[in-house]
């Protein structure tokens, strides 16, 4: 099972709801997820599709309890290219569906006249409770949250700019900072911060999801500061290997070219250890000698050492 459909089973446990957040979760499934048909005589029927049976179940409890509509779930097989079955939730003339576009705002009326509604009304999203329906609505009907393992990305499908706008500034309405991007013929609102993801799985009421994500991520940051630390300490390695060799070669050109007896006291002393101890660090060098330096000091006779030898190598050309 993937980590969204776990977020949506999930949501789906939430059900002890009063009337208006019933009414808010639903209008945002009918809105990313439903189907206006038209058929003869000015009849019309709403159908919700799902691949979720929990999600299914949901909107079939939704409509029964709190609407007093008995409709029935169907099931199609999915086809060859998708395995899973499609759930299919129909509300037709009988059921009194224009009656239930009306109260969940899917459709307005003007004049007489029934048209679809791209705004989200204060009717609906009147406070914080109902506002967070609205959101787990949306997530149920066109949410989908990626692999956390992955990547951080969360997303609601939707099929209208100015709905996506709307819906969009519910959800920063929370202090977030979702985005609106086109997709072909869609408009996704969408979240790529780990930490905006995990404070909506809060908002949506998936907690142990939310748990789960952060986990991941304090396993996924201590990952990286390990390999932040591994590479640091490589580099370092690295940088005094290559330190301790170009130092030898400096020395080893000195002794050839006019010996190192030629040195004063205190370089010859930390070119004769090098020599002799060309793998260990200036700070254990420095301890060597007598009396002891620092790391520093060990670090400034070399450096003189490389720079006679430099002296030396220009003289050569």
């Amino acid at each position: 099972m993937s980590f969204s459909a776990k977020v949506k089973n999930e949501v789906c446990r939430y059900i002890n709801l009063t009337k208006d957040e019933a009414l808010a979760e639903l209008s945002a499934i009918m809105r990313v997820s439903g189907t206006l048909t038209f058929c003869g005589g000015r009849q019309i029927s709403f159908r919700i599709t799902t691949e979720n049976p929990a999600i299914a179940r949901l909107i079939f409890k939704l409509l029964k309890e709190y609407f007093n509509i008995h409709t029935k779930i169907m099931v199609k097989k999915g086809n060859s290219f998708k395995k899973n079955n499609v759930y299919m939730i129909i509300i037709n003339e009988d059921m009194k569906v224009k009656e239930l576009l009306k109260q969940t705002e899917v459709l307005k009326g003007e004049e007489g006249i029934l048209t679809l509604n791209y705004s989200i009304s204060k009717n609906i999203v009147k406070d914080d409770k109902t506002k967070r329906a609205y959101i787990r609505g949306a997530f149920l009907g066109g949410g989908s949250i990626s692999n956390p393992e992955k990547t951080y990305h969360l997303e609601f499908v939707t099929h209208n700019s100015e709905y996506a706008m709307n819906f969009s500034k519910i959800i920063n309405d929370y202090g977030l900072n979702s985005k609106v991007i086109q997709r072909k013929s869609s408009y996704i609102v969408y979240l790529k911060e780990g930490e905006q993801i995990i404070d909506l799985l809060n908002i949506i009421g998936a907690h142990t999801s939310l748990l789960e994500l952060e986990n991941v991520r304090i396993m996924k940051e201590m990952r990286n500061n390990v390999n932040r630390l591994v590479n640091c300490e490589t580099a370092n390695l690295s940088k005094t290997v290559n330190a301790a060799v170009r130092q030898v070669e400096s020395i080893k050109l000195i002794e050839r070219e006019i010996g190192l007896k030629r040195l004063p006291q205190n370089l010859r002393e930390i070119a004769e250890l090098r020599l002799k101890y060309p793998d260990e660090s200036l700070k254990e060098l420095g301890e060597m000698l007598k009396p002891p330096v620092g790391k520093s000091g060990a670090n400034h006779r070399l450096r003189r050492i490389e720079k006679i030898a430099d002296e030396l190598r220009k003289e050569g050309r």
